[in-house]
This record gives C-alpha cells, sequence and structure tokens, in this order.
C-alpha cells in the first residue's frame, strides 16, 4: 500500500518539477530566438503550465485507463474554479473585473458544453480532438487579437502600470529563467524527460490506489491526480493572493480550464480515441459546467470574491469530493 502513494505523490512531484524546468528553459530558449513576449505568453507558457495535464490523460488514454484520461481533465477544471478561486480568497479578495475576463468566460462555457455533447457521443473520436484543437486556434487568435488591441489602448505610463510591455523586452511573468542557452536546452531537455517519467510513475500510482481503495479508475483521476496537477495553478494563485495581486487567479482559472478541454483533450483524442466512463456522464460533467457558469457569473457581475465565499467555494469542493466517491464505488 505504501508503494502506490509513494508512486503517486512521487510521479506528481515529478510533473510539476519537470514542467515547470521545462517552461523556463522554453521561455529561455524562445527569448535567444527573439521571439515576442506576447507570443511566448500565450503559447509556450500555457502549454508548458499544462504539460503535466497533458503527459497524464494522454498516457493514461495509452494505457487503456480513460477514467483517468477523461477525470484528470474534468476534474482538474472543478478544482481550478472551487479550490483555486476559493482557498486565495481565505486570504485576499479576489477582484473578478479584468479586461476580457467575461468575454473569454463565455467562450469557456461554450466549449465546456461542446466537450459535454462530445462526451455523449462517446468515444471522443480523432474528428472530435480535430474540432477541439480548432477550438484551441480561434481562442489562440482571439487572445493574441485581444492584447495586441489592448497594448495599442495603453501606451506610456498607462502600459507600465498595467504590465504591458513592448515585444522586445524580457518576459518577466516567469521566474527563474535560465540566460545560458546551453542551461536553457538543458532544462528542455529534463522536462521533457521528467513529465513521461512522472506520469508513468502517477499513473501506476492512482490505478493500484483505485483498486485497493475499492473506487473505479476515474475517481482517482478525478479527485487525487487532478487536484495534484492542478496544484501550480493553485500554488500561482496562493502567492499572487499573499503578494496583493489576487485578482490575477480568475484568468489564471479560465485559461487552464479552456487549455484543459481544447488542448489537452484535443491532443489526446487525436492520439487514440477516448472513451468517457458512464459516472463522468452522470455526475462529473455536469458539476464542471455548473462550475463554468459559476465563473460567468463572476466575471459577468464584476464580483469581488471575500473570504466568506471562499469559505463557500472550499466547502463545495470537499463536497464534490465526497459525492465524487460515493459514487464511483466499484460494487
Amino acid at each position: 500500500m505504501l508503494i502506490e502513494y509513494v508512486s503517486l505523490i512521487g510521479g506528481l512531484v515529478v510533473l510539476i518539477v519537470a514542467g515547470d524546468v521545462l517552461v523556463r528553459g522554453s521561455v529561455g530558449i524562445a527569448e535567444k530566438l527573439g521571439i515576442p513576449t506576447l507570443v511566448i505568453g500565450l503559447t509556450i507558457v500555457a502549454f508548458g503550465t499544462s504539460a503535466p495535464e497533458l503527459v497524464i490523460s494522454l498516457g493514461a488514454a495509452l494505457d487503456g485507463l480513460p477514467g483517468i484520461a477523461v477525470g484528470n481533465v474534468v476534474g482538474s477544471n472543478i478544482a481550478n474554479v472551487l479550490a483555486v478561486l476559493g482557498l486565495p480568497a481565505l486570504f485576499a479578495a479576489t477582484a473578478c473585473c479584468e479586461n476580457g475576463a467575461t468575454r473569454n468566460a463565455i467562450f469557456m462555457v461554450a466549449v465546456t458544453g461542446i466537450f459535454i455533447g462530445m462526451a455523449f457521443h462517446s468515444p471522443i473520436s480523432r474528428l472530435d480532438g480535430g474540432i477541439l484543437l480548432l477550438l484551441l486556434a480561434v481562442f489562440l487568435w482571439d487572445s493574441v487579437r485581444a492584447t495586441r488591441k489592448h497594448r495599442a489602448q495603453n501606451v506610456g505610463a498607462a502600459a507600465v502600470e498595467t504590465g504591458c510591455c513592448d515585444d522586445d523586452t524580457p518576459f518577466e511573468e516567469v521566474e527563474g529563467v535560465p540566460e545560458s542557452p546551453a542551461l536553457a536546452i538543458l532544462f528542455v531537455v529534463l522536462g521533457m524527460i521528467g513529465l513521461p517519467l512522472g506520469a508513468h510513475f502517477t499513473i501506476e500510482g492512482a490505478s493500484a490506489l483505485a483498486r485497493n481503495w475499492g473506487v473505479s479508475d476515474a475517481v482517482i483521476g478525478l479527485t487525487v491526480v487532478a487536484l495534484g496537477t492542478s496544484l501550480p495553478e493553485l500554488m500561482t494563485s496562493l502567492m499572487a493572493a499573499i503578494r496583493g495581486h489576487a485578482a490575477v487567479a480568475l484568468g489564471n482559472v479560465i485559461g487552464s480550464n479552456v487549455f484543459n478541454l481544447v488542448a489537452i483533450m484535443g491532443i489526446t483524442a487525436v492520439v487514440i480515441p477516448v472513451e468517457v466512463p458512464a459516472e463522468v456522464l452522470r455526475f462529473d460533467l455536469w458539476a464542471m459546467l455548473a462550475c463554468a457558469l459559476l465563473v460567468l457569473a463572476f466575471s459577468a457581475m464584476r464580483v469581488t470574491i471575500r473570504w466568506p465565499s471562499g469559505i463557500i467555494l472550499c466547502a463545495l469542493y470537499g463536497i464534490y469530493i465526497f459525492m465524487a466517491f460515493h459514487l464511483g464505488k466499484v460494487a
């Protein structure tokens, strides 16, 4: 039993560290190649921070464990809303008033609805995966267009105050970027080695725990694995709240949830069709949709999430975990 815990926890740690190292190395190489900071932020960093979820879902699907593959994405999206928005609110108020948040939240809800429709025509086919990747391209194009428009409207002192910068300035959103090209390449290599290695141990530990606990693979994917792969987003939002920048949490949640659905499930389905477990269809997909609608409501009404709301969100996540285990018991 101890081996399964060590495998799961150790695998998740390796995944998080490898993903962080990969992002730092990739940003370092991109800067040396003169790639604009806007492109770095919307592609390299976004994909890099989603790398743990990608290798978990893809690896699980290839290993014949669709419950973990789908559960990881669905559970991560639920954890992102209830935990990643809830916990930071206990330390500092989170203002849901970022520019473009409502537009992106609408896109997130639409993508969630499309994914649910695909799931009910399970398996999610290669054609479905191609459609999801097309939606990813639309999201990236719209993000580039909106960001350029915002930067054009905020020049001089206003651009400095809002954190905007010229395309030839260093990318500052990622700390510890290696300055040496050789070190940056080493970081990328280590990240690419560590990610599949961490995924292997995580999947092995998760499937073993599911058998030992008498629950389905999907339950472990929806809860333990999903929360583990959401730790980078959670820690980023917590540190931002402690430093007085809690407003970044909403953008992190929306961006991560969109990427989980269109990039991770899109790539996974293109490689191998993914069967969606019946238990996920009954409950978890609807919980994910409810969370997406909640984020849309927060952004549309420009609410400020304070500690009472944070407690409610965390309590709802606890209830979701309980329900997932209750409904996922293997007879």
